[in-house]
């Protein structure tokens, strides 16, 4: 088109939902010299508008290198689908040595129909140097591909939530995809499913499920947080979660369950400092032991107090990181003395900081349903809110051991016990 100026014609064929009319509208991105105009109907109809209409497109400065326009089936609208192909390319040749000449335009007119392009292609007979390709077809992504489509398609609408969130798992996305003709009509039957999810977990838990996870070095704490929406409450990410997973875990975990007793439990996966931690956890020993003001001060200004406390402000979000101090080698020297090996000792001290903090608290909580029981390490008493009792489960797990492989395996235990609790899962 550059070398020899003029326009040019390409019917595109492909099955409905297969991405034609996204594609199109999309080109723009991709070739940012050129401007996509959809046509009118009354553009189809009439010369004087279709002129109309690409000039207004075209402006009067600052051109596009390349304007291409878009006719998107409009065959299915039409009474006498013979004579449209042929008026409106005739129309085309015309103005390919006329009113166009000194234009580039692209024509794309997308259907649905082999015989209606067979038509549009049939119609350049007078003019065959416009036309492009008389078979061109747009077969859309590959069909391996739909299931992460629909996921990034639904959470880039919908503030960066996933459709695990909803209870649509990459599964089930891919069991719709496999027996879908195209992309269109997998979002499709995914929306359905969608809306069949949507009222299943409307009975809230009245128990919220905290994992702490002490760690000792900035390498630790994006492991950790890795596995979570940070900003939004540490809570626990479940499409970082199902990466980890092999292919056997994929197959054989019962990840429907699991999922749901993340949404149920509200579920959050949260790095604590050990500095934070060293000066109130010194001689775990003693049942009297206070550790002093500025420490409980500093403990209470901590993300996990804030979410156990319910008072998370995300505009006022800021993210951990390590930081090189005396303090911070002392206690990284402390957590990696054997203090892991006092899970119990680590929880009663936590329970009574906190309560000292105004946040009522006891360990090794026996929480019971009809179904099953877990022990809370520490559990927090909320009287006023929906979620009245958060369990915290301490992760204290040695520096070396904070790996994804290891993060995985204990958000899956914490996952599958608190299924059973809610009687998601039957006990083995």
């Amino acid at each position: 088109m550059a070398i020899s100026g003029g326009i040019r014609f390409l019917p595109i064929y492909g099955r409905s939902g297969s991405g034609k009319s996204s594609a199109a509208r999309e080109l723009a991105t991709h070739l940012p010299e050129s401007k996509v105009v959809e046509l009118s109907r009354s553009a189809i109809l009439s010369e004087s508008t279709l002129l109309q209409e690409l000039r207004d497109a075209y402006g009067r400065r600052n051109h596009p290198s390349l304007l291409i326009a878009v006719v998107d089936q409009y065959e299915e609208a039409v009474a006498e689908k013979s004579a449209v192909p042929t008026q409106f390319v005739e129309r085309l040749s015309l103005l390919d040595r006329g009113d166009l000449r000194t234009i580039p335009v692209l024509f794309l007119w997308l259907t649905t129909s082999r015989e209606f392009q067979a038509d549009l292609a049939a119609a350049t007979s007078r003019n065959e140097r416009i036309l492009l390709a008389g078979d061109f077809e747009l077969h859309g992504p590959d069909q391996a591909d739909w299931a992460e489509i629909v996921e990034e398609t639904f959470s880039f609408h919908n503030q960066e939530q996933p459709l695990a969130d909803f209870e649509v798992l990459r599964g089930n996305i891919e069991d719709v995809a496999d027996a879908s003709p195209t992309l269109g009509s997998t979002i499709e039957a995914v929306g359905e499913l969608l809306a069949d999810q949507m009222s299943q977990l409307q009975d809230l838990s009245k128990y919220q499920v905290v994992m702490l996870w002490p760690v000792t070095d900035g390498l630790r704490i994006t492991r950790v947080a890795g596995f979570t929406n940070a900003r939004d409450g540490y809570k626990l990410d479940w499409n970082a979660f199902y990466r980890e997973l092999n292919e056997d875990d994929r197959k054989t975990l019962p990840l429907s369950e699991l999922n749901r007793a993340r949404l149920y439990f509200d579920v959050r996966l949260v790095p604590i400092a050990a500095a934070d931690l060293h000066p109130l956890c010194r001689n775990l020993d003693d049942a009297d032991f206070e550790p002093s003001q500025s420490y409980l001060d500093r403990f209470a200004k901590s993300h996990f107090a804030s979410i156990v406390r319910e008072s998370w402000d995300p505009s006022n979000y800021s993210p951990m990181r390590e930081r090189d101090s005396d303090r911070a080698e002392k206690a990284r020297a402390w957590y990696e003395s054997g203090i892991t090996d006092q899970p119990t000792a680590l929880g009663r001290r936590i329970a009574k900081c906190l309560t000292l903090i105004g946040i009522p608290a006891d360990h090794e909580r026996t929480i019971k349903s009809v179904h099953a029981s877990v022990r809370a390490d520490v559990a927090v008493d909320r009287a006023t809110s929906q979620q009245s009792t958060c369990i915290v489960e301490l992760k204290a797990f040695s520096t070396e051991g904070t790996r994804p492989s290891s993060i995985k395996d204990s958000v899956r235990v914490t996952l599958k016990r608190h299924a059973q609790l809610a009687g998601f899962l039957a006990r083995q």
